[in-house]
């Protein structure tokens, strides 16, 4: 059993269906209201059916604004390493950092020779992967020397390198051979498998070639992410390598997969909106839930017994907005601090988590008024949007705007509900909190009110004006200002003054 405490993210593996490409694209967005982190497509060139993996995924990347897109897996016998390299580094640059590189040696061999590929045999296609990657990361290097690489598959000479993609692009390899998973080991940044090639019950076997492999070559294992392509049926039985049950079953199997394998990375092939919307909303802050409670009594356990250290809470973060949604911070009670409190790793670990959903509430927020400047800036360089295809797409801007404030708002009320009736009761025990906990409850119920205005601006917004364009966001701009403003404020006073409480007592 192994976890490597990596960050947890969840994405979305739709089918590139030529046929249904408008869905492809509704899914995308629905992933990103969703709160999904990354979509990925697999690439099959050869399979007419298909739309062409990287043209989706550079349509999906202008359709969304917070959305990490990914081969899942380039065909490489398929996509010249220089070519995908530039098409890669590109196409990051131009959506800011949001591209990760999955790739793969090859399969459907058939299918490769008869789209003008060379069929190799498995060590064949293994040692051309790794040529490819060397070329691949030669060509990022911006500025280094020309790019020299004498294969047996792949021979690049004196390319001057370049363009460099706008953040350090991760490489992840679809692997289940003991070649392809030392290969990964050995160099790759993410090992990327799919669960009906690689069932749970194998994952510790894989996991164990892999991070053999990583130490052999000198690195961590921790460095290399762990993905995995997971499929379900919400409701289903447990039959297969699938997941099934209820959200909150689906929730407990990936936490699992997390705390026994290190999986950190969940992408789930689904084409169902009704399934998609689920796993974002339900099932990720579940499962991110429950490892991180894990986590924090996994460091609970390992340093009982050790001295107590001090930890004290950190300064507040400056709200960015100032005016009718600020605090008047002295009415705000404060909460007897205890002279010299201590208090060992795992009382710290409570109030630790109460920060880390507060993060995750700020982050979200950020990425709102992101969408909002989207908004903005699409309406202003469009002016009269003349065409329809223009009014077509800021309609559709207002459309997911409006989905994404919908959803943060609906997140935002659950944690504010969750700390009312259970968290709030259980603190009123320790000596000194009501006053701050009454405080903290007067503040929900103004931001509630704050988050009723935000959604009759969105009415107005959507409605729209007389020229059949969506309304103003200005309105909306200065209620999710005044929500800015409101909210950073509260989440800081909160996580200061319930610090020593959360200490004591604990969530539950």
């Amino acid at each position: 059993m192994v976890d490597y405490l990596q960050e947890l993210r969840f994405g979305l593996f739709p089918s590139p269906d030529a046929a249904a490409a408008a869905r492809t694209l509704e899914l995308a967005q629905v992933a990103e209201v969703s709160g999904l982190d990354l979509l990925t497509v697999q690439d099959h060139p050869y399979q007419s059916r298909h739309l062409d993996a990287l043209t989706l995924l550079s349509v999906v990347a202008a359709r969304t604004t917070t959305l990490r897109v990914a081969l899942n897996v380039a065909n490489l016998p398929l996509r010249p390493p220089v070519v995908l390299a530039r098409s890669t580094a590109s196409l990051d640059l131009l959506t800011g950092g949001r591209v990760e590189l999955g790739l793969g040696a090859g399969a459907f061999w058939d299918g490769v020779v008869a789209a003008g590929g060379e069929r190799r045999t498995p060590g064949e296609a293994v040692d051309a992967l790794e040529e490819g990657i060397e070329v691949v990361r030669a060509v990022w290097q911006e500025g280094g020397p020309a790019v020299r690489v004498e294969g047996r598959f792949h021979r690049v000479v004196g390319l001057h390198p370049g363009p460099a993609p706008a953040h350090p692009v991760e490489v992840w390899l679809g692997a289940y051979g003991p070649r392809m998973l030392r290969l990964t080991g050995r160099v790759a940044d993410g090992w990327l498998p799919s669960m009906g090639y690689a069932d749970p019950d194998r994952l510790g076997a894989l996991t164990a070639t892999l991070d053999d492999a990583a130490r052999a070559a000198g690195r961590d294992p921790a460095s290399v992410r762990r993905l995995y392509n997971v499929m379900g049926r919400l409701g289903g039985r447990g039959t297969g390598p699938r997941l099934h049950g209820t959200a909150a079953d689906w929730a407990e199997q990936l936490a699992a997969l997390t705390e026994e394998h290190g999986i950190s990375t969940f992408v789930l092939a689904s084409d169902d909106e009704r399934t998609v919307r689920v796993f974002g909303e339900e099932v990720a802050p579940d499962v991110r839930e429950r490892v991180t409670a894990r986590r924090a009594g996994d460091a609970g356990a390992a340093t009982r017994g050790r001295p107590v250290v001090e930890l004290g809470p950190g300064a507040p973060p400056q709200p960015l907005a100032e005016g009718e949604g600020a605090w008047d911070e002295s009415t705000r009670p404060r909460f007897p601090a205890p002279e010299g409190a201590s208090y060992t790793a795992v009382q710290q670990a409570q109030p630790a988590h109460l920060v880390e959903v507060h993060d995750h509430l700020r982050s979200e927020l950020e990425q709102l008024r992101g969408v909002i400047e989207q908004v903005e800036a699409g309406r202003t360089s469009v002016g009269q949007a003349r065409s329809e295809i223009s009014r077509m797409t800021l309609r559709q801007n207002a459309w997911t705007l409006g989905a994404y404030c919908e959803q943060y708002c609906r997140v935002l009320t659950t944690h504010h509900t969750i700390e009312d009736v259970s968290m709030f009761p259980r603190l009123r025990q320790v000596p000194g909190a009501a006053p701050v906990l009454d405080r903290l409850t007067a503040e929900h119920h103004v931001i509630h009110d704050l988050l009723e205005r935000v959604d009759r601006a969105l009415v107005g917004l959507v409605t729209g004006g007389d020229d059949g364009l969506p309304g103003d966001t200005a309105p909306l701009r200065a209620v999710v200002d005044l929500l800015s403003d409101a909210l950073l404020s509260h989440l800081s006073y909160e996580e200061r003054e319930l610090y020593h409480p959360l200490a004591q007592v604990g969530f539950q």
